[in-house]
This record gives C-alpha cells, sequence and structure tokens, in this order.
C-alpha cells in the first residue's frame, strides 16, 4: 500500500513517515506550503521555509521521497477568508478543524491521490477503527489519542467517513514521551524540535493584527456589568426558573448556573455531578431549550450624562450618571477582535480580579466585560446548533427530532470532557451541560463523544 505522509517538519510527522517505513508500507512525503506572508507572524520570518528543510532532512535521514505542493492559494480561499468572515460576524472559528476538513483530508487529500497514494497519513494522537453498520457496511470510527495531554481528536470532528477511510494515525497510540524518544533513537533532525504554535500552518500571530488585513479598526465602548444587572433581568431570570424545573428532587445546593473553572484543564469537582432529573430535561419543550441556550442582552445598560461643576473655578464639566448595573470602563479598538472569555489586550485596571469579556455586540461596536471568573455572564448551561450545521462522523448513530441522549462533550481543545444531555429538535441540537460551561461562543465547535472515547459528531454553536 503506497501511503503519503504530511510531513511538517515536527516530530510527530516525521515518527508518523518512521513508523509506516518500518511496517513495510510505500511511503513518501510531501510538504503543504499554506501561509507564505512572514508580516503577520510575531518573529516575523518565514516559518515555512525553516519547516520545509528540516522536513526535508527527515524524508533523507528515513529514505523515502520528498515532495512540495503550494496550496496557500486553497488555505486562503476555504479558511483565512472564512475566519475573517466569522470574525466580522461577532463569532469565534476554529481555524485548526477548517483546514483539517478542507486542507488536510481534501485539497491535500486530492494532491497525494493524484500521486498514487492509497491512503495519507498524519501526526495526529487520534485513533482510528474499523467497524460494521447496521446495514454491515464499513465504517471507521475516531478515538481520543492515549495520551491525555496530547489528544488532538477535537481538531478532526468535521471529517466524513469518506475522509476516514482514506486516513493513517500511526501515533494515536503512543504517549508524547515515546514519540519523541523513538525520534531521538533514529537521530531524526526534528527529534529536539519544539511543538508548533498558534494558528494552523500560519504560526503564532497577534490576532488583532492580523484580522486588521481585512477587518477595519474602530473604537468602542468596554462596558462593565454588575452583579445587579441580573438579578433584575428578565431573560436571565426565566432561565433559572428553568434550571429550577429540571433539579431532581431533594437538590438543596446553589443553583448550578455557576461555572467550576480553574484552568482550561481543570475544574472543581461539581457538589453533584448529575444534579437534573433527565425525565424532566425530555419533557422540556422547544421554546424553554431556546430560552436556556439564548446569551443575555446587555444592551438596555446604557448610560445618560449630566453637566457639573468642577474646581475653585467651577469648570462646567460633563460626566455619565451612575447606573447602578454597570458602567463604561474603558475603549476598545473593535469589538470583533475580541471574543468571549478573553481577558488579555483590555488594559483596564483598578479591580482586584481579572476582567473578561463576556459578550460582544457588533453593531453598536460594545464590549461587555465582569470581573472574576465566577461572574454570572461567563457561565451558560446550554448550547444550541443550526440543523444545517450538525456534523455526525457516525452517520448510523445520527439522532432524530424527539430523540435524546448522554454523551461527553467538550466546547474547546484541551477541555475535560463534559457530561451532557443532546436534545434533537426540528429547529437544531440542543447540548445542556450538568454543569454550567464558561465562555460558550458561537462559532467553535462543540463536539460529543461516546463513553468509550470515540468522538461521534460535532457542530458550530450558533448561540
Amino acid at each position: 500500500m503506497k501511503v503519503c505522509v504530511g510531513l511538517s517538519g515536527g516530530v510527530d510527522s516525521s515518527v508518523t513517515a518512521l513508523l509506516l517505513k518500518q511496517q513495510g508500507y510505500d511511503v513518501f512525503a510531501m510538504f503543504m506550503q499554506n501561509w507564505n506572508d512572514a508580516s503577520t507572524t510575531l518573529h516575523g520570518d518565514c516559518e515555512w521555509e525553516e519547516d520545509k528543510f528540516v522536513a526535508e532532512m527527515v524524508a533523507r535521514k528515513i529514505g523515502i521521497p520528498f515532495y512540495f505542493v503550494d496550496l496557500s492559494k486553497t488555505y486562503r480561499r476555504k479558511v483565512v477568508d472564512y475566519m475573517f468572515d466569522e470574525y466580522s460576524r461577532g463569532r469565534t472559528p476554529n481555524p485548526d478543524v477548517l483546514c483539517n476538513r478542507e486542507i488536510k483530508f481534501d485539497a491535500f487529500l486530492e494532491v497525494a491521490r493524484k500521486m498514487g497514494a492509497d491512503m495519507v497519513a498524519t501526526g495526529h494522537y487520534c485513533r482510528k477503527e474499523e467497524t460494521v453498520g447496521p446495514d454491515g457496511e464499513k465504517l471507521y470510527r475516531i478515538l481520543e489519542g492515549v495520551d491525555p495531554g496530547k489528544d488532538q481528536s477535537y481538531f478532526l470532528c468535521q471529517l466524513s467517513q469518506e475522509q476516514l477511510s482514506k486516513a493513517l494515525f500511526p501515533i494515536g497510540g503512543l504517549l508524547k514521551k515515546e514519540v519523541r524518544a523513538i525520534a531521538k533513537e533514529a537521530d531524526l533532525p526534528s527529534a529536539e524540535k519544539k511543538d508548533s504554535q498558534g494558528i494552523c500552518f500560519v504560526g503564532k500571530v497577534d490576532l488583532p493584527t492580523f484580522l486588521k488585513q481585512q477587518l477595519r479598526s474602530v473604537e468602542g465602548n468596554v462596558v462593565e456589568v454588575y452583579d445587579a444587572f441580573y438579578s433584575s433581568d428578565e431573560l436571565y431570570g426565566r432561565q433559572c426558573g428553568i434550571v429550577r424545573s429540571i433539579l431532581k428532587d431533594g437538590f438543596d445546593g446553589p443553583l448550578p448556573m455557576i461555572s467550576n473553572y480553574i484552568s482550561e484543564d481543570k475544574c472543581t469537582p461539581a457538589d453533584d455531578a448529575h444534579p437534573f432529573d433527565d425525565g424532566r430535561i425530555g419533557a422540556l419543550g422547544g421554546g424553554a431549550l431556546a430560552l436556556l441556550s439564548t446569551p443575555l442582552d446587555y444592551s438596555s445598560i446604557t448610560f445618560e450624562t449630566e453637566t457639573y461643576r468642577s474646581g475653585k473655578k467651577h469648570v462646567r464639566k460633563t460626566r455619565y450618571k451612575e447606573n447602578p448595573f454597570g458602567k463604561i470602563a474603558g475603549r476598545h479598538e473593535g469589538a470583533q477582535f475580541y471574543t468571549i472569555g478573553q481577558r488579555k489586550g483590555l488594559n483596564i485596571g483598578g479591580h482586584k480580579d481579572s476582567l473578561f469579556v463576556i459578550s460582544t455586540d457588533i453593531q453598536s461596536n460594545t464590549i461587555y466585560v465582569g470581573e472574576g471568573h465566577r461572574h454570572k455572564g461567563l457561565s451558560r448551561l446550554c448550547l444550541h446548533i443550526n440543523p444545517d450545521e450538525v456534523h455526525w462522523i457516525r452517520p448510523d448513530l445520527q439522532m432524530q427530532p424527539g430523540q435524546m441522549r448522554r454523551y461527553r462533550v467538550r466546547i474547546r481543545y484541551r477541555q475535560p470532557l463534559q457530561d451532557a444531555v443532546l436534545l434533537c429538535r426540528e429547529d437544531g441540537l440542543y447540548i445542556l451541560f450538568d454543569s454550567a460551561q464558561r465562555g460558550i461562543t458561537a462559532g467553535q465547535f462543540a463536539v460529543w463523544y461516546a463513553s468509550d472515547d470515540e468522538m461521534l459528531g460535532s457542530g458550530v454553536i450558533s448561540r
């Protein structure tokens, strides 16, 4: 069998190529150039040129043919332009997921097939298995990588059965330290090379600077939201009422509306891991689910001005009247450059805890922020995915309207899997978590897994 390895110059793809060669496959390597604008990277040089040089040395060391393909036009059209469009609409895309779906296992796969490859292989930390569907047809499963700190299945959440049929992931059953050890023992030039960071194939960038290539910078207000807002907001009150209606009998803990987040890969144990009654969840109507998944609207926090006299000369000045629900805390350069949960780049001092973005309003060019991890605006229990943006890796397991299932879900890479209920309705898929989630963000991917580590499907969060 002839296999094309996407050789990036990193240690993971290098060991992928080495293992396949040792296993007797007819292997050749191909390096993808997907980005060539050095002005967007933080250090300003062409990362891809160095990576190509290392990849070519690795191929020579292993003893396999090496080729080069320029996919930069396709990458810009299918990944970068998509990024700009999503950010302009106030959504936060995941370019790495799109890169795998549109480039590595589409455009790159097509080139590899034309060169005679039967399969393509990458250095992703995930596993692939074959199974048989209900009609006896062959199906492919994606499972988490065995290294819990490096599992990359999330980034493959949009692959189809056709794409999986041509894919190999040789290092998914290894730990990262084992991959490093194999590379070192084989004296591969990439053995000590650091893992790449930043946007797939672009590198580490200052995101606002990158986005300013096409998105205009316009100053606007940063509004800090006080806790008092939530006690008077009608939508938040209705959401709390719905949550109370689905609690188990006898539940006497605090209403589970605040995330137990500590860091991206840690959270405090919940008092009750499953505080809700699944029967009551299943009885929720579409209106209740729609309310639960609706982000709060902070546009009602407005500010009036008043004049006053200041100093010995009683100079006439203007100031904003105090508002019990919030204050104008600063200025920003464009709401489209910020995302939910972000704390860096706000440049607002005078607070005990960090400020976090809790909402952005593109129309009014306003950013809303809250102080501390436990601010109510950072947490939500429910999200929604439009029907046309639900993707089942396992089409034989696809849910139908009216069905409800329990799965484990993550809404960002490296997040520990969260217990949740998926409810399929005519207007899309709702995901209701057992614990409130920090920073649910439109444009990101929600990905669900079975209890045996299999990734079953994904969807773009609409709200």
